[in-house]
C-alpha cells in the first residue's frame, strides 16, 4: 500500500500538474491587455502550479513506473521545443529547466518506498488541493464574465467549461490522496469521462484550424464523431468490454492525428490559431488515457 500510494500519487501529480499550469498559461496568453489583473492572476497560479511540478520531479525520480514513462503522458519528444516556440511566440514564461528535468526520469524497480517519502508526497498533495481549489474558483469565475460578456477571451466557453472539468477530475483525485487512500472509478466512469475529452478536443481542434485546411478540419470533425457515438452507447457491465475496444481504437486514431499535428505545426505546416504547446497538451491527454485504457484492458 505504502509503494501502491507513492507511486500514484507522484504519477497523478506528474501529470496533472502540468496540465494545471498549461491551462493557466493558455488563459494567460488568451485574455485582452485590458484584463491586466486576471492576466496576473493567471500567472501567479501557473507559477505555484510550476513550484509544485519542479517539486514533485524531484521525488518522481526513480519512484514511478516504467509504464508511466513510456508513454508519454508526462511529457513527449516534442514538449520542450512546443514550449521554446510558444513562450518566444507570446512572450509568457514558461520554466522549461522542469521539462529538462522529466526527460531525465527514470524508474527503477528496487527503489527504496519510505514513511518519509510518503510523508512528503502527502504535502505535495495537500498544497495541489489547495492550489487546485483557488484554480477551480478562478476558472469558474472567468466562465461567469466570458458568459455574461464583461470580459473578452479567445477561448472558447466550451474549451474553458472542458478546463474546469479536467480541474475538477483532479480534484476528485486528490481528494482520495489527501485521505490516504487511492481513488476508485468504475472502467465506464473512467471511459465516459475521457471519450468526452477526445471529443472536445476533435471539436476544438477543428474550430481552431484555418478555414482553408479542410482535410484537416474533416479528420478532425469525424473523430470527434466517433467519439460521440461511442458515448451514445450505455456502458454496462455487459457492454463494457466492446466500448473498451472501440475506445481504444478511438483514441489511437486521435492520438496518431494529434502527434502529426503538433510535428507540422512545430514544422509551420498547418495554417491555424493552435499553439504548438496547446497541440503536445492534447497530445498528452491521449497519451495518458491510452495507458489507462490498456491497463483497463489487462
Amino acid at each position: 500500500m505504502l509503494k501502491e500510494y507513492i507511486q500514484f500519487s507522484l504519477e497523478t501529480n506528474l501529470f496533472f500538474q502540468r496540465i494545471m499550469k498549461e491551462h493557466l498559461f493558455f488563459i494567460e496568453v488568451n485574455l485582452p491587455p485590458v484584463d491586466a489583473s486576471y492576466i496576473a492572476e493567471a500567472e501567479l497560479l501557473k507559477r505555484s502550479f510550476e513550484d509544485l511540478l519542479g517539486e514533485t520531479v524531484i521525488f518522481a525520480n526513480c519512484a514511478i513506473r516504467n509504464e508511466v514513462l513510456l508513454s508519454n503522458e508526462i511529457v513527449t519528444p516534442f514538449t520542450l521545443r512546443a514550449e521554446e516556440v510558444t513562450s518566444r511566440l507570446t512572450g509568457a514564461s514558461i520554466n522549461m529547466e522542469i521539462t529538462e528535468a522529466e526527460l531525465g526520469l527514470r524508474s527503477d524497480p528496487n527503489f527504496n518506498y519510505t514513511k518519509w517519502l510518503e510523508e512528503k508526497v502527502h504535502n505535495i498533495n495537500c498544497r495541489s488541493l489547495n492550489i487546485l481549489e483557488e484554480v477551480i474558483e478562478f476558472k469558474e469565475k472567468l466562465l461567469g464574465l466570458l458568459m455574461s460578456c464583461k470580459i473578452f477571451m479567445t477561448i472558447y466557453p466550451h474549451m474553458l467549461d472542458h478546463l474546469i472539468r479536467e480541474a475538477k477530475l483532479y480534484k476528485s483525485i486528490l481528494n482520495s490522496l489527501v485521505n490516504k487512500k487511492i481513488p476508485s472509478q468504475t472502467p465506464c466512469d473512467e471511459m465516459n469521462f475521457w471519450n468526452h475529452i477526445m471529443e472536445d478536443h476533435g471539436e476544438f481542434i477543428e474550430g481552431l484550424l484555418d478555414p482553408t485546411e479542410e482535410e484537416l478540419k474533416e479528420i478532425a470533425e469525424e473523430l470527434a464523431e466517433t467519439f460521440e457515438k461511442i458515448l451514445e452507447e450505455k456502458c454496462t457491465n455487459t457492454s463494457e468490454k466492446n466500448i473498451l475496444n472501440k475506445s481504444l481504437k478511438a483514441t489511437e486514431e486521435i492520438r496518431d492525428f494529434k502527434k502529426t499535428a503538433t510535428e507540422d505545426l512545430l514544422g509551420c505546416k498547418i495554417k491555424s490559431i493552435i499553439p504548438p504547446l496547446l497541440a503536445d497538451h492534447v497530445l498528452r491527454e491521449a497519451n495518458h488515457y491510452l495507458r489507462m485504457l490498456k491497463e483497463i484492458k489487462n
